[in-house]
């Protein structure tokens, strides 16, 4: 059986395209850390490689002879939330069973129930890891893989427990272990329901020398993971394809794979192996891909409930010059998820990301829009925009005020419910790409509709603007920045809308329409 694109667990080399997971971050850097006998942390958003990273640690440095090391993922001590007891049990039982298949060691198998019994669940750890080592001829190195998925009292005594221990290594403890996760240690906030406080990672922890991040693919290793399906299949990617997928994922390791996985595994084009994969392959690939709304995106999207997430996404929908009450510690939380990024300055992380946020915050709003692209097309099936935009602005005037009460995003609104009632309209044939960002004061939509069969693409600019300051100003910039967008796009066909969020203007004085021209080309400008 030929390997595949991996876009579920640990990287296994003889079934899955990969890149070397020992590459992508520095073995000498990591060996010198142990070797100075540090506590550090690796931490990178979910599925981005570190598993995969860690086994394949572990493996070498056991090759090598000079240290005992242990992996243990132990995500299933979160089941016991703030009850101790239960979470110490299952550490130490993940523990045993591990140390069984990677090490043939039944140290733990033997002992770690006997210990738990005398010394209990806030000691028992800590006593076993102190045995353990006495035992071991070599030097124990440990990876506690998921460490920030526990939760409450359970997670504290993790660490205290680690951190208590600090001072025996190497001979009695670990001379070096690795907190693996999502987060940093210092983001870790802790609820402590036997404390009744929030303690933090950093306090608990106070002994991490490090923090490493493990990064996204490059360009290049892109190009290299997609060339071993050509090497294996024959099948050829399109040179054309690569800078493509380094925009729509910004190198995100999953994102490169499921891309990879949909487009030559899933779509019947491209399982024909004598096809080329092309660009159009890889943008349906993408839609396939948002649309099956799978396990990554929404466990990732889900995070956009969380009122800290809230304080820095929405800005950046909004388009925000200036935002408020945006904290550092927020910000790097949100980086730490792999939303957003902040170089070259703060935005979301990749275009994937940025088309399913809008997407994903007004998913059941779009379900329930009773609109249908053929009430718009013309008779040679392109869409007719200016009837398409009145309805959309007597649509909000109907509707703003109810519906968006219902966003958790309400300061996004208008945005969100543009982009809704268009993503509508082009799901039965079209797609809807989007830029915004912060500082931009404005929201750059391209809807792209093919029609007759494909043989046609319409690309029409839908530029959106909230009003500050004379309708005349906002909407001199805005055409201003429509043509610009239009001018990017390589399209004529473009429409400016202007936002009041005013409550002193009636509905009266915010709807209009205005034949407008910029530089030779016609912007009609709608008000709403």
């Amino acid at each position: 059986m030929s390997r595949f694109f991996n876009t579920a667990g640990p990287v296994k080399s003889e079934k899955h395209y990969n890149i070397d997971p020992l590459s992508r971050i520095n073995v000498n850097e990591m060996l010198s850390l142990i070797n100075q006998e540090k506590y550090f942390v690796l931490h990178a958003p979910r599925q981005t490689g570190k598993t995969s990273y860690l086994l394949a640690f572990m493996d070498y440095l056991n090759k090598q002879g000079k240290y005992k090391c242990l992996h243990v993922d132990i995500e299933a001590a979160q089941a016991a939330r703030e009850n101790v007891k239960e979470g110490m049990q299952t550490i130490l039982a993940l523990l045993s069973q591990n140390a069984s298949i990677y090490l043939e060691d039944t140290f733990f198998k033997k002992n770690w129930k006997e210990i738990f019994e005398e010394s209990g669940e806030f000691i028992a750890l800590n006593e076993a890891l102190m045995q353990w080592c006495r035992e071991s001829s070599k030097p124990v190195v440990l990876f506690f893989d998921e460490a920030d998925s526990l939760v409450g009292d359970t997670l504290i005594s993790l660490l205290r427990q680690l951190r208590t221990g600090y001072t025996h290594r190497p001979r009695l403890f670990p001379q070096s272990i690795i907190l693996c996760g999502v987060r940093d240690v210092r983001d870790y906030r802790i609820l402590s329901d036997k404390e009744k406080t929030v303690i933090t990672g950093g306090s608990a922890f106070n002994i991490k020398a490090e923090s490493l991040r493990l990064d996204n693919f490059t360009l290049e290793e892109i190009k290299i993971l997609y060339r071993q399906h050509t090497e294996e299949t024959g099948q050829q990617f399109n040179d054309d394809i690569f800078p493509l997928v380094w925009e729509l994922t910004a190198g995100q390791p999953w994102l490169v794979n499921a891309l990879g996985y949909e487009v030559c595994s899933r779509m019947k084009q491209g399982k024909d192996r004598s096809k080329s994969i092309t660009k159009d392959m890889i943008n349906q690939a993408k839609e396939n891909i948002i649309l099956n709304r799978e396990t990554h995106m929404h466990q990732l999207l889900d995070k956009l409930k969380e009122n800290r997430v809230k304080k820095v996404i929405e800005p950046i929908l909004v388009g925000s010059k200036e935002p408020e009450n945006i904290s550092d510690e927020d910000i790097d939380y949100v980086v730490d998820l792999g939303l957003i990024h902040k170089k070259p300055q703060l935005g979301i992380a990749n275009r994937i990301y940025q088309e399913v946020i809008p997407r994903q915050l007004t998913y059941s709003t779009e379900l329930t829009i009773s609109q249908e692209a053929s009430w718009y097309m013309k008779t040679d099936g392109s869409l007719d925009m200016d009837k398409l935009l009145k309805a959309f602005q007597e649509f909000f005037r109907n509707h703003f005020e109810s519906w968006v009460d219902g966003f958790d995003y309400a300061e996004a609104g208008p945005q969100l419910l543009l982009q809704a009632f268009l993503q509508r309209i082009v799901n039965s044939g079209g797609r809807v790409e989007r830029e915004y960002g912060l500082g931009r004061q404005r929201t750059d939509l391209l809807v792209i509709w093919p029609y007759k069969n494909g043989e046609c693409i319409q690309q029409v600019v839908v530029e959106l603007k909230l009003r500050y300051g004379s309708r005349e100003k906002t909407i001199k910039k805005g055409l201003e920045q429509t043509w610009e967008y239009m001018d990017k796009c390589g399209t004529d066909q473009g429409y400016l809308l202007i936002f009041d969020r005013s409550k002193k203007a009636s509905w009266k004085e915010k709807i209009f329409k205005l034949e407008k021209t910029f530089k030779g080309k016609r912007i009609p400008v709608f008000g709403m």
